[in-house]
């Protein structure tokens, strides 16, 4: 299987096409770009892997399969999406991926998005967190506060990043175990299966790509301990690894 290495001459190139075709995306529909910029060099060098590895900018928050020789994505999710143009940003200010928003969405960012804090739910007890642990769908708040709570010996689960490795590579949560890319799942099966036993927790860009496999890995391999951070690293407030 093909990958992409963020350094190389090819994809900085592609890189910069993608960058001028985000600014034409954003001129064109009146949009602006997400106020936090980390978001939207995630989603460019996203945009940017898919286009090097499949030929199109498709929207790296699905999945992208090989069907019939050709490549396609969940809801034909290619950047600027039909859902984003015609129903997320007009109806929530913003679309999925988070790149491009409206001017009054990334005008009110700050205040309408307040941060969210581990502190806010601290002095749980261990019973109160093993519920946490057990829920299907995991706030980035209190994924912060199961990590801290597994360092302390409380708790006892993996983090696994399903991401591509140019995604980990540009950052990833503190206190991940594992990088198992969905793209790989048929390549890393034995990797899953060892897995299967364990309480696991997946996350990915805003929760897309980790909510579709928690789906196939249930669904397909009989996983019952699986755990998605809903909205993804993207929402999560806790310490964050580079490099």
């Amino acid at each position: 299987m093909k990958t992409v290495d963020i350094n190389s001459p090819e994809f900085q190139q592609e890189f910069l096409k993608t960058e001028k075709f985000a600014h034409k995306t954003v001129e064109q529909f009146g949009w602006a770009f997400h106020p936090d910029e980390e978001i939207v060099e995630r989603v460019l060098k996203g945009l940017t892997n898919n286009k090097v590895l499949y030929g199109k900018r498709f929207c790296p928050c699905f999945p992208v399969e090989e069907k019939d020789g050709k490549y396609v994505s969940s809801d034909n999710r290619i950047c600027p999406c039909p859902q984003a143009i015609k129903d997320e940003i007009p109806n929530e200010g913003v679309c999925h991926c988070g790149i491009f928003c409206t001017p009054e969405y990334a005008a009110n960012y700050q205040k309408e998005h307040p941060k969210k804090h581990a502190e806010e739910v601290e002095g749980l007890s261990v019973a109160e967190l093993e519920e946490i642990l057990q829920k299907e769908q995991i706030l980035g708040h209190e994924l912060e506060l199961l990590l801290k709570a597994r360092e302390k010996g409380l708790l006892n689960f993996k983090l696994i990043d399903i991401r591509e490795p140019f995604e980990h590579q540009m950052m990833r949560i503190k206190g991940t175990d594992k990088l198992l890319p969905i793209s790989r799942v048929q390549y890393d099966l034995d990797e899953w299966m060892k897995l299967k036993d364990e309480r696991i927790i997946i996350y990915c860009h805003v929760g897309s790509r980790s909510g579709y496999l928690q789906r196939a890995l249930e669904a397909q391999l009989g996983f019952d301990k699986v755990g998605n951070l809903t909205y993804g690293i993207a929402d999560y407030p806790g310490e964050i690894e580079r490099g």
